[in-house]
């Protein structure tokens, strides 16, 4: 489950158990501060928390603060590291700041839609009114970051990101433990059974089917990556010639420069035009020097983030 709806799943919980809680979530920052605009936090009435909109010094604040009922009753906004003494209280490098957006929680409502928009994949624009705490949900193209427009906070929730990976041999298996722990959605498509079976990592899903049929059933979006490795020109070129054409952010596939040259060639042969052949990445991942699973594996999920950097700062 992506970090932000086990947040408010959890927090879903808490609400229907007849607790209530506040979601903060960060609206802007300054110099180093630790995390990025639309970084959530839940603190329950008691002070029990999941999430983080900074590391620890602040969570602990805010959950004293959530435990004494010194927090707002309603939608406000707070500031933290506005002073050197601040800044060192709260564990914020000097001149670092954050803008918090805090929002009671008191009824299940407030969050069920979105969760259930989130479980569909689809790209929501939550917005809470400061005066009166109305929330509008509407599902949007890629927009930007939080902000404030007069009375009304807009935040962005959704889809998860997600790797589709063809191939499950032992670079795969790797790429796919450390995905799940940058908290991707891992898919697997493996037509080859003696390769499959041999395959041990939980957590990751399996899509039946050849690479370019699995490719078109998951209708790769905006947050979709896909990545082919099975060693297999056939099987990774069926996959590519569909990826190429789709609107995933990222599309990889393994193999050497003279063998990628070959392969841009045989995809040439076929429907798609330069444009779509320019967008493969290959060999995959960042120039880093690795030649063993592991660090192939980092190496494709550090070109990986930098794309998907990449593209947030453009919307």
């Amino acid at each position: 489950m992506p970090a932000d709806l086990e947040v408010l799943t959890r927090a879903l919980e808490w609400l229907n158990a007849d607790f209530k809680a506040y979601l903060f979530t960060v609206v802007e920052t300054w110099g180093s501060a630790p995390r990025s605009p639309g970084a959530i936090l839940i603190v329950r009435e008691d002070g029990h928390l999941i999430g983080s909109v900074s590391g620890v010094c602040i969570e602990d604040d805010l959950a004293d603060k959530a435990h004494n009922r010194k927090l707002p009753l309603t939608p406000e906004v707070m500031e933290y590291g506005i002073s050197k003494d601040e800044a060192q209280k709260f564990n914020i490098p000097y001149g670092g700041r954050l803008l918090i957006f805090v929002e009671p929680l008191n009824s299940p409502t407030q969050l069920l839609p979105l969760i259930q928009d989130l479980q569909q994949r689809k790209l929501i624009k939550r917005s809470v009114s400061i005066s009166t705490g109305q929330v509008k949900l509407q599902e949007v193209l890629p927009e930007g970051m939080p902000k404030i427009e007069g009375d009304w906070f807009h935040t962005y929730f959704g889809p998860q990101w997600r790797l589709l990976i063809i191939g499950a041999n032992q670079l795969g298996s790797i790429l796919a433990n450390m995905a799940q722990v940058l908290d991707l959605q891992v898919l697997i498509c493996e037509p080859r059974q003696e390769i499959r079976e041999e395959w041990h990592l939980e957590g990751t899903t399996w899509i039946e089917g050849m690479p370019d049929d699995v490719v078109l059933s998951i209708r790769p979006d905006e947050h979709t990556a896909i990545v082919a490795v099975t060693h297999d020109p056939k099987l990774d070129d069926m996959a590519l010639l569909e990826a190429l054409k789709s609107d995933a952010f990222y599309v990889g596939a393994l193999g050497s420069h003279k063998n990628q040259e070959k392969r841009r060639e045989r995809l040439g042969m076929f429907d798609l035009n330069q444009t779509e052949i320019s967008k493969l990445h290959g060999p995959v991942g960042l120039p880093i020097g690795s030649r063993t699973p592991a660090e192939i594996a980092i190496a494709i999920l550090a070109e990986l983030i930098q794309i998907r950097a990449t593209q947030l700062k453009w919307h």
